[in-house]
């Protein structure tokens, strides 16, 4: 059987989505003749917590965990919350807060971090692995990121110990969604573009999530189009639990969920406009955010009059979202950018449930929709009226979803390793 070192800087019980495809994939991988060996942190701090999903670690898979360094307590520090605060992804850098603290810890962390915030894992794990590549034979390094440091530690073992590197892109590199409007000084980008270009040509193979992403690198580093590969995000069928649907029926207010964290930058205001008109013409809805919520969300809610209708139920099991999306009438997603496919939309489409989403120019997301019969796409300054004018017309086909199902991808993730050329 052959072996690989796969590094995922959030694991259990870090209740992190992006875990979930990794997961999934060292859980199956040992079916396909490959016997994973996982490399994290002892503990990382940022996330919330779902001791749930240790259950969903094979009991015989080897986790190695090594120390890190966060800048998170510093953040804390400089913004005075307490050590004890938990922080929010969506608004450590929502552009809503004009605090001095708050753009300063923006830009420090947009400047001196590169690749980003996790790089004080680097030295550990490098460290750690090189004994332990020292004393056992590995076929394949596999690295998931973001954080994208996580490539860089992949790249330094793999070229000392003549092992082929694989990067896992579920997100761009340099110009990843978040980066947006923020500040980067012209030495911070050049370092980040030389990590990016390193990574990426050294590979011996670079997976990306989405075919836009898999696109946009081939154009930058044309020699990589021989050594890259689609490995879409996926789903776990078998994760869904069993509810009673008829709840559904006997409901006179249709809820809508969204499901994951919302920043700034995915506001669907048009979408809150034409729930507050159909309010007004007598249609019950209800929203409900299972994650964080950025402020300039919340305020577009308060603006719309739509306070009283929103749940901001916050982190919820996994096992508990899935139930939430399952109960929901509709289902929300909101793509960051062209290239970004949600990791929740693909466990939406096996829901059954319509799905209403928002992206400018994003034809991954509208394939899979039409795939799938799942829903409907529009542009965020465009009226989502037609969606509820035409709901008659989406009958999502869960049988087609399924050729997403995590089991099925990493079969064709054992495929690409097989056909890696020395």
């Amino acid at each position: 059987m052959k072996k690989a070192l796969f590094f995922s800087y959030f694991w259990p019980p870090s209740g992190k989505a992006s875990l979930l495809q990794p997961l999934k994939l060292v859980a199956h991988l040992p079916e396909f003749g490959i016997e994973p060996v996982v490399v994290t942190v002892n503990e990382e701090s940022f996330t919330e917590k779902d001791t749930s999903m240790l259950a969903l670690v094979p009991k015989e898979l080897r986790v190695i965990r090594t120390k890190a360094w966060e800048p998170f307590d510093l953040y804390r520090k400089l913004l005075r919350k307490p050590a004890t605060e938990k922080l929010v992804a969506s608004e450590t850098i929502s552009t809503e807060n004009k605090s001095f603290t708050h753009k300063l810890s923006v830009w420090l962390r947009m400047n001196l971090f590169i690749p980003d915030a996790r790089i004080g894992w680097y030295p550990y794990a490098v460290s750690e692995c090189y004994e332990l590549l020292k004393k056992e034979k590995f076929d394949y390094i596999i690295t998931n990121g973001p954080p994208h440091s996580t490539h860089l530690i992949g790249r330094r073992l793999a070229g000392h110990f003549g092992i082929p590197h694989v990067p896992i892109f579920i997100d761009p590199w340099v110009d990843i969604a978040y980066y947006q409007g923020m500040k980067r000084s012209m030495l911070t980008l050049m370092a980040d573009n030389y990590f990016e270009r390193l990574v990426v040509t050294e590979a011996k193979l670079n997976i990306f999530v989405t075919p836009s992403t898999r696109n946009d690198f081939v154009q930058k580093y044309p020699s990589i189009a021989n050594k890259s590969a689609v490995l879409n995000w996926g789903y776990d069928a078998d994760a869904f639990p069993a509810v009673d649907l008829s709840v559904k029926q006997n409901r006179k207010e249709k809820i809508i969920v969204h499901a994951g964290n919302i920043f700034d930058f995915q506001n669907p205001v048009t979408l809150w406009k034409s729930i507050a008109k159909r309010r007004a013409n007598g249609e019950q809805f209800r929203i409900r955010f299972i994650g964080s919520v950025s402020p300039l969300v919340k305020k577009s809610i308060m603006d719309n009059g739509l306070q009283e209708i929103t749940d901001f139920v916050g982190y919820l099991p996994y096992q508990k979202m899935l139930e939430e999306i399952l109960l929901a009438n509709y289902l929300l997603v909101c793509a960051t950018e062209k290239r970004h496919i949600p990791g929740k939309l693909y466990e939406y489409m096996h829901t059954g449930n319509p799905i209403i989403a928002f992206a400018d120019d994003n034809p991954d997301i509208e394939e899979l929709l039409q795939q799938t019969d799942s829903g409907m796409l529009f542009r965020y300054d465009e009226s989502p009226d037609r969606f509820f004018q035409t709901l008659h017309l989406i009958k999502p086909n869960i049988e087609a979803a399924k050729a997403y199902d995590r089991r099925v991808l990493t079969a064709h993730l054992a495929e690409l390793l097989a056909n890696i050329k020395s």
